[in-house]
């Protein structure tokens, strides 16, 4: 049910549509979809700042540019909900029913006017001058325009640099537009928007000024957020035949003062009342993130140098609550998880116990740091990764690489707890121990309380929460309660009596127990929430591969999961308890 039709977005098919727009009528389709933005997140939650802020630039941008003749990349890609609205998918902001349909970034799949899958930063940079190079060595004498929208701290990151760097070899159109809203998703970090900050203050004048030094053309806009103002500039540099920085200065959240008040939290948000802003559905119950930086807290008034690091997501872990009592014992990089890592490793050399925070769809980008920096150099720091999980989220955020990334590497320990006393039982021991890096996998479904049979991991002793016979069921981490409830299906359907064991390490493997399961089992189930494709499934099937005993892993395919609800994704991939017992009972029969 389209909620406005009186609203002028129901005349917008495509962008060619607001061309004929008058000015007032342009300012009036800003605030209309402002609305929807609104409208839209207080429904089923998303990015509300960063696309309130960005209105005026994707409206002009349309209005003067031709797209997808003329390309744009968005980064960080969550900034695009205007740019959807005037390409063709109106509907998913205007009529309740498809807001489901489109993703929270850009997707090729849903439009021609999108030209990657994006939802991490620091890439719009290299993407585009990757068009451009391509456009100039096929076609030279298009004059297609090629824009790359960064902002929310995205130019923190490294690749953001390299892109810049290579920017300054072209000899034709690029238009790198930096919207400088002053935040990341928290604050902005490090010398890099001091410096903008100097531009800001001089309306550009100043003479620390990184793009002119590195060889590209530059402009500021002191108000970004005005149409008139971003329709001219942009008709400035329409075809323009050298790479040129738009430096625009925006007000994150604007239209909407609870997110203008309070940036970070409504970078995203939850459904929300927009009445009053709050939050539809707060918890204030025992979580996993509190107890880790409780037990940080305690190890610091103990004296123990701990060092927390994380980047540009404290909300993610609750840190800000710890910078606030621990300041000098707090450090955020920004949006650079390659540094954190780095840094880490350092601080963990000279003598330090660093903590670092990871979201595991973010680790990505810091694969190498983990390769080469940390497991290379055997440097005892700990980390903290959350989000790794089967999820529903865009594909751009899937968490369920994060075991098959790092079970895989040498000298590393990768823990996975299934209670908050077992996690906070490895951290201890992780911090006191200064052999290796330790990895722990924070759970993210409800806090379990339990016990923690050991206090030192160096080497791994499967627990058994249950003793049976015929099946061993060994659940990782989250999936513990799935395991219980497997177990207890198969009682009921079967009559079997499985055996149900806690891994808790993602690396190592118990040789002497799974020597000693053979004897009485004839069938083994993995159960991991991510990844099975190099996951902690295919170690145990490839322990047992010479011999008889029959294993099963369960978990997600090798494939990329885009917006899919949670139970689908969990009937699709066999994670229910019944579809597991069946795939149980159908080898079992073929015995």
């Amino acid at each position: 049910m389209n909620r406005h039709p009186d609203y002028l977005l129901n005349r917008v098919n495509n962008p060619a549509d607001i061309k004929s727009m008058s000015l007032e009528q342009l300012k009036q389709l800003a605030t209309e979809m402002r609305q929807l933005v609104l409208e839209r997140d207080a429904a089923i939650g998303g990015h509300v700042g960063p696309n309130l802020g960005i209105m005026e630039t994707a409206i002009a941008y349309h209005y003067v540019f031709d797209s997808p003749h003329d390309k744009v990349v968005w980064d960080v890609s969550h900034q695009c909900y205007p740019h959807k609205m005037l390409t063709g998918r109106k509907l998913g902001f205007l009529d309740p029913d498809h807001y489901g349909d489109i993703s929270g970034y850009t997707s090729p799949e849903e439009s021609v006017h999108d030209f990657f899958e994006i939802g991490h930063t620091s890439t719009s940079i290299s993407l585009a001058v990757g068009l451009a190079q391509a456009r100039d060595l096929m076609h030279p004498e298009s004059n297609d325009n090629i824009v790359a929208v960064i902002g929310d701290g995205s130019l923190s990151g490294g690749l953001a640099f390299e892109g810049l760097n290579n920017a300054a070899k072209l000899h034709s159109n690029l238009i790198i537009v930096v919207n400088d809203n002053q935040m990341a998703i928290d604050e902005d970090q490090g010398g890099l928007y001091k410096g903008l900050k100097e531009l800001r203050d001089s309306n550009g004048k100043a003479e620390n000024n990184i793009f002119k030094f590195i060889g590209l053309d530059y402009k500021y806009i002191a108000d970004g957020n005005d149409l008139q103002t971003m329709i001219n500039v942009f008709k400035n540099v329409k075809n323009i035949d050298h790479p040129i920085v738009l430096h625009v200065n925006t007000l994150k959240g604007k239209g909407y003062q609870p997110a203008v008040d309070d940036k970070m939290d409504w970078h995203w948000q939850p459904p929300f009342d927009i009445k009053n802003g709050k939050v539809k559905e707060t918890t204030t119950t025992e979580n996993y993130s509190d107890a880790i930086l409780t037990e940080l807290g305690k190890q610091i008034d103990d004296g123990v140098p701990v060092v927390a690091l994380n980047a540009a997501i404290p909300g993610v872990f609750n840190l800000k609550q710890f910078q606030a009592k621990y300041p000098d014992h707090y450090y955020d990089v920004g949006i650079a998880e390659q540094d954190s890592v780095t840094t880490a490793v350092a601080m963990a050399t000279a003598g330090a116990r660093p903590v670092v925070f990871q979201n595991s769809t973010f680790l990505q980008r810091a694969y190498d740091q983990l390769i080469h920096d940390m497991a290379l150099n055997d440097a005892p720091v700990v980390m903290i990764v959350r989000g790794g999980t089967i999820a529903s989220d865009s594909a751009t955020h899937q968490g369920t690489f994060d075991i098959s990334m790092i079970s895989n590497l040498p000298n590393i320990e990768y823990l996975a707890p299934t209670n908050v006393e077992e996690l906070i039982s490895m951290l201890r021991w992780a911090l006191k121990q200064t052999e290796q890096p330790v990895i722990i996998r924070e759970p993210e479904k409800k806090l379990l309380h339990g016990k923690a049979s050991q206090d030192d991991y160096s080497l791994i002793h499967y627990d058994v929460a249950r003793e049976g016979s015929e099946v061993a069921i060994m659940a990782v981490g989250d999936f513990w309660q799935l395991g219980i409830d497997v177990c207890e299906e198969l009682q009921k359907k079967l009559n079997i009596n499985a055996t149900l064991i806690n891994p808790k390490s993602l690396t190592g493997i118990d040789q002497d127990y799974l020597h000693h399961l053979s004897e009485n089992h004839d069938v083994v189930v993995t159960l991991e929430d991510g990844n099975v494709s190099g996951g902690f499934g295919e170690t145990i099937a490839r322990y047992y591969g010479p011999k008889a005993m029959k294993v099963l892993n369960f978990g997600a395919p090798r494939e990329f999961a885009d917006n899919v609800p949670l139970d689908v994704l969990y009937e699709w991939y066999h994670l229910t308890p019944d579809q597991i017992v069946d795939d149980i009972e159908k080898v079992i029969h073929a015995l």
